[in-house]
């Protein structure tokens, strides 16, 4: 059995090319052979979100402060606050992040697929982000 104790991982911002606006990521658990699945705490400040993106085999999102989005392509924006859990199924490409005004933290947890856990697309612009109408 191994602990990983609070703060023994250094906090890493969100990459520029990956996130708009200031995230950070806390990791929690590196993939481990012969487990595949990583997991990190991540929180978006007001306005910040990721760029578009898939897993090959899914995420679970389980919102833990705050209230944020999230938005499957060619799906509607939704709200998620705090307690709620999203199952994003392999290959949706979706964005997540916080709203305009809130702050939203949650726990990504996804596996890796030949050695990826996620594949990067193009950012979401400020008015995609603001010109959706939110839907719970």
């Amino acid at each position: 059995m191994e602990i990983k104790r609070s703060g023994s991982q250094a906090s890493i911002r969100g990459p520029a090319e990956w996130f708009t606006g200031n995230v950070r990521i806390d990791p929690l658990f590196p993939e481990a052979d012969p487990s595949r699945v990583s997991g990190a705490l991540v929180t978006f400040e007001p306005g910040a979100r990721t760029a578009w993106h898939t897993h090959p085999l899914g995420q679970r999102l389980i919102v833990t402060s705050g209230c944020g989005w999230v938005r499957c392509s060619g799906g509607t924006k939704r709200e998620i606050r705090a307690g709620d859990v999203v199952v994003c199924p392999p290959g949706e490409k979706h964005w997540h992040g916080a709203t305009p005004t809130t702050a939203m933290t949650h726990i990504a947890i996804q596996e890796a697929l030949n050695g990826s856990p996620v594949t990067w697309m193009e950012k979401v612009s400020d008015e995609e982000y603001l010109a959706e109408p939110v839907s719970n």
